[in-house]
């Protein structure tokens, strides 16, 4: 899978290309097992691309 690190994609959170130009890079990442994972949107996680909880010290 590929997860969107740029925040642009419309298929958030995973990547439909939106990033070309801006020189972010989406990550490749593999699931390891079946099962629930929770994968981060706000793109602030410090262990991407899974939440950390982080969007809840992100102010509007």
């Amino acid at each position: 899978y590929w997860w969107c690190a740029c925040g642009r994609s419309d298929s958030q959170p995973f990547c439909d290309g939106s990033h070309r130009g801006t020189g972010i890079e989406p990550l490749g990442f593999k699931a390891e097992k079946n099962g629930e994972a929770w994968l981060c949107r706000c793109k602030q996680t410090k262990t991407p691309p899974y939440c950390d909880g982080s969007h809840k010290q992100v102010e509007d």
